[in-house]
């Protein structure tokens, strides 16, 4: 199992380090450097600058969402990045969720059908394809690269944690990305994938299996749960990941921290944070980066080709202490 960093989904590092910290992942064996997209700093410039100081290291999206931008605009700029990378750029897509469609002021209804119809515009697009597409949702008329690709094609990973999504990425793509789902969760959501993919006569064993899992090391692991809890409560609070938490085991909290946001607010939530969520979700306090090698493994064993670790910081000297995480990994270090 490949493992990966996140940067800037936990840590709102300055985006003037991340070239420096990019160059110590590589050095230390991490296999990619990937950027989320929230309202956080715009993942495309940190993954440029990342491919512009680095020679090895991949770079990924995890995840593009569909209402940021237009299906061609983000071909340009998945084929851009792939070219000033020199063939390492993974493309990471996901539908979003209710409260990113609202801060866009852009529906977010019929998730498969937006998402297949999107899907198909990239992946011709970024092939060099002149487009005539009308879709229900999406359409691309007479659009075509002012530029002749690479060549090379460029890998697609769809996020997914519902059955249908799941199949979906498993038939369409290069493989799936998931978030906030636990060993016997991600095996579920493994078996459709390879469904999907069977189905549209792949070979599933050639899929991509990516999972996140948050984590912080501390001096102690008050310290460390500390920080990551604030990261767990917005999923407890979130659309979708509240059933997804639900599925996993964890109705009772996820309902009483609901209950708690909406009559004291987040920090209400924050506090029926309980340990047993933090035992059986990816979301890793620990003392050590050896703890956390250690809570990886299950993972592996669930089919899981690519670990994502995101780092949440737990002090306030956020470069510091990424730089710490790094370089406690042995380079070429895999679990």
């Amino acid at each position: 199992m490949q493992i990966d960093i996140e940067f800037n989904s936990g840590a709102q590092l300055p985006m003037d380090e991340i070239p420096e910290l990019a160059q110590m992942a590589e050095a230390h064996g991490f296999g990619c450097a990937w950027g989320g997209e929230a309202n956080n700093k715009d993942p495309t410039v940190m993954l440029a600058a990342i491919a512009a100081v680095t020679t090895r290291l991949q770079i990924g999206s995890a995840v593009y969402h569909i209402l940021g931008r237009t299906p061609a605009t983000l071909a340009l700029q998945a084929v851009g990045l792939d070219e000033l990378s020199r063939g390492r750029f993974l493309l990471g897509i996901g539908v979003s969720n209710p409260t990113i469609a609202r801060w866009h002021g852009l529906p977010l209804d019929h998730p498969l059908g937006r998402m297949k119809e999107y899907l198909e515009i990239v992946q011709r697009a970024m092939r060099g394809e002149k487009l005539n597409f009308e879709g229900k949702y999406f359409s691309a008329q007479a659009f075509k690269l002012a530029f002749k690709p690479s060549g090379r094609t460029i890998p697609v990973y769809l996020a997914a944690f519902g059955p249908m999504m799941s199949k979906m990425a498993g038939k369409l793509t290069d493989g799936v990305l998931i978030n906030m789902a636990n060993p016997s969760e991600v095996r579920r959501i493994v078996e459709q994938v390879r469904e999907g993919a069977k189905e549209a006569g792949k070979d599933p064993d050639r899929l991509e299996i990516v999972c996140k899992a948050r984590c912080s090391v501390a001096e102690t692991y008050g310290e460390a749960r500390e920080a990551l809890s604030h990261a767990l409560t917005f999923y407890a609070l979130a659309d979708y990941y509240r059933n997804l938490l639900s599925r996993m085991g964890f109705a009772a909290e996820v309902q009483a921290m609901y209950s708690a946001w909406q009559s004291g607010g987040f920090h209400a939530a924050r506090a029926l944070v309980t340990d047993r969520m933090f035992e059986g979700l990816p979301l890793f306090p620990a003392t050590s980066v050896a703890q956390i090698q250690e809570r990886i493994k299950p993972f592996r064993d669930a089919g899981v080709t690519r670990m994502i670790l995101p780092y949440v910081a737990n002090s306030k000297d956020l470069v510091a202490e990424v730089k710490r995480f790094i370089s406690a990994w042995e380079p070429g270090k895999s679990v």
